[in-house]
């Protein structure tokens, strides 16, 4: 059975077979764990994931690839296939109660933000996350203060988990060859988050504001939301660009918000 990639879908299946090795090697998926792979696509990684003795649970789109990975598959206890959007996928819902999930997945370039951050809404029932992400995204969630990478998506993505780049993958380990470079990350939800965050909807906001601006300094970037004083009496330099700011000075500064004006 041929299955042609379609582009909506953003498809572009992993072929290389010591790629798929080396994903394996650095994840180390264990008899009786409870994983969930998101974009089975052909099948690449879910025979040895399988192979290795796990539960699994996959998430997929295309109902031309689930029918596939019925056939693929049939019979086999340990796998359950769901047709579903990842996007809107309640992935909670697949584990029993104090089980934790691993996820494991080749993610659609256009999708792969918005859906880290719907799994991280279901973090406190995931053990880690392996994923094949396009290069820059990878780098960006890795970045630290001062480089020119670092933003909202490090901010935001490090306050929820240890993250770890792996290693980088060809553009011909796929098929079709995407135009970019590929990485392996590793995201590890932290129990407990690395600084703390009372308010998180104001947390993302500040964030997301100080980054949308990125070329102000914060003093300007932030003038609606934190007071001219309290930078100095934080020992925060008001003009740094949001890009010098650690994720610690962020949650410090999220604890000293001005309250809207009353209307």
């Amino acid at each position: 059975m041929t299955h042609t990639a379609r582009k909506r879908f953003g498809q572009n299946f992993l072929q290389d077979y010591r790629i798929i090795h080396d994903i394996l090697d650095y994840a180390h998926p264990q008899p009786g764990e409870h994983w969930v792979e998101i974009g089975p696509g052909l099948g690449a990684l879910t025979k040895p994931l399988l192979d290795s003795g796990v539960k699994l649970d996959v998430v997929e789109l295309d109902r031309d690839l689930v029918a596939r990975l019925q056939q693929q598959f049939k019979g086999n206890a340990n796998l359950t296939i769901h047709g579903a959007d990842a996007l809107n996928f309640d992935f909670s819902g697949l584990a029993a109660a104090g089980e934790k999930l691993r996820v494991i997945g080749n993610l659609p370039y256009n999708i792969s933000t918005p859906l880290m951050f719907h799994l991280l809404e279901d973090c406190n029932c995931i053990e880690d996350m392996h994923f094949m992400l396009q290069k820059e995204v990878v780098d960006r969630i890795c970045a630290e203060p001062g480089s020119k990478k670092y933003g909202r998506l490090s901010v935001m993505m490090q306050y929820y988990c240890e993250a770890e780049w792996l290693f980088d993958v060809p553009p011909e380990s796929f098929d079709p060859i995407p135009a970019v470079m590929s990485a392996i990350v590793r995201l590890a939800p932290y129990a407990e988050p690395p600084v703390a965050v009372a308010d998180m909807d104001g947390f993302n906001q500040l964030v997301s504001q100080a980054f949308s601006q990125r070329r102000k300094t914060i003093r300007n970037s932030l003038k609606n939301l934190i007071g001219e004083p309290t930078f100095a009496e934080l020992g925060i330099d008001a003009t740094l660009r949001a890009e010098a700011i650690s994720l610690a000075e962020f949650a410090l500064l999220s604890q000293h918000l001005t309250p809207p004006e009353p209307t």
